[in-house]
């Protein structure tokens, strides 16, 4: 193998693969990136045998040829190179990497690519299209409401429903729910649903930040694995095996107090909350009430407090539809949801102080987050 190509493309890909290596693996091949030719362009690729993401950037190459390197040491030694040109040259004998950039030169041992994972190919099963803008908004306001514990792993993931027209992600934790449909750029024949790894949707968030084309999506016919294919960049995905919560039983059909308050107001009055609650029990408690006359307007009171140590007690304003009510939430579930919403206002719905919260933003049918509340004495 014999390449040039510019240090910030190599550096850029690195960034964008690395996230896939292996941390700590039985396998040592995994904390390791592959770097290839394929069809006059350079290849790189890695895998923690869960998610893998491949890249190609333009390169000019000479000899065609692949080795495997440490991903990190490979990674911190590009990237503490000039931004000129690097020539990468591999010895087919010693395995040995030899890379130049201006004046400074490296050396690095590898290993044969024959001993790399193979990157799964999906070619077949369903396919279809989604705008980039548009997935990447919908995994923004539903992926942290996955669970982080192993305990069920199905609630790691993210229910992924493909039907018609429309993409639905879902993800619940026990203690909090988050749905959001997204239109389809291309329409499937049939419905599927998937369980999504939340990690894997969190790193192809991070990857569509760049990406203007629509995202191709691919399910392979024994929902065993998805591909998301990008400009330049692909993510493929193991898919775990389970059945998700039924999750349209968990949201409330009614409420008996709605609230609509400005979105800033009511994040920077939630983060104020949270500076106490945090050093307590992560509580914060909602006091919603109606005005006492038609044309007063109504309000919301947040308080948290932390024994020992002292509290305090926030409000905004509000409009308010039924009657008054109170609610206690986690300080965090409340801040988590409302830093994802890009709305103007939004709406809280209760039906008492041992019911869930539902929280929509006003003006997108196409969101709704559930609370579970926290039993408090008022």
């Amino acid at each position: 193998m014999k390449l040039s190509c510019l240090q910030e493309n190599l550096s850029k890909g690195l960034g964008i693969v690395g996230r896939a290596v292996a941390t700590r693996s039985t396998l040592p091949i995994t904390q390791n990136v592959l770097i290839a030719t394929e069809k006059s362009r350079l290849k790189l690729a890695a895998t923690n045998l869960e998610i893998a993401i491949s890249c190609w950037m333009g390169a000019k190459v000479e000899e065609e040829g692949a080795i495997t390197v440490p991903a990190r040491l490979f990674t911190d030694f590009v990237n503490s190179l000039p931004q000129d040109t690097i020539e990468m040259a591999l010895s087919a004998k010693t395995k040995t990497l030899e890379l130049k950039c201006a004046r400074f030169s490296g050396r690095i041992n590898g290993v044969d690519a024959q001993e790399f994972p193979p990157i799964p190919s999906i070619g077949d099963g369903i396919t279809t299209k989604i705008d980039a803008d548009a997935l990447r908004s919908a995994i923004a306001q539903v992926v942290f409401a996955a669970a982080a514990e192993e305990t069920r792993p199905v609630l790691t993931g993210v229910l992924t429903e493909f039907k018609s027209n429309t993409l639905t992600l879902a993800a619940a934790d026990g203690f909090r729910l988050a749905v959001h449909k997204a239109p389809l750029a291309k329409p499937v024949a049939e419905r599927i649903e998937v369980i999504v790894p939340a990690r894997a949707l969190g790193e192809l968030q991070r990857l569509l930040a760049d990406q203007e084309a629509p995202v191709e999506v691919t399910i392979n016919p024994n929902k065993s694995q998805v591909l998301f294919r990008m400009k330049d960049v692909e993510i493929v995905s193991q898919l775990i095996q389970g059945n998700f919560p039924n999750y349209n039983q968990l949201i409330p059909e009614r409420y008996s107090t709605r609230a609509e308050v400005n979105l800033a107001e009511f994040s920077k009055a939630a983060k104020t909350a949270s500076i106490f609650a945090r050093e307590g029990s992560a509580i914060v408690r909602l006091h919603v009430t109606p005005s006492d006359t038609k044309k007063a307007t109504g309000k919301i009171v947040l308080a948290a407090r932390a024994e020992e140590i002292g509290d305090n007690i926030g409000e905004i304003d509000a409009k308010i539809e039924g009657e008054e009510s109170k609610i206690a939430f986690n300080s965090k579930y409340l801040a988590d949801v409302l830093g994802v919403l890009n709305t103007e206002r939004v709406a809280l719905e209760t039906t008492g102080p041992s019911s869930p919260g539902v929280i929509r933003p006003i003006g997108d049918e196409n969101y709704i987050h559930v609370v579970m509340p926290m039993f408090v004495q008022w």
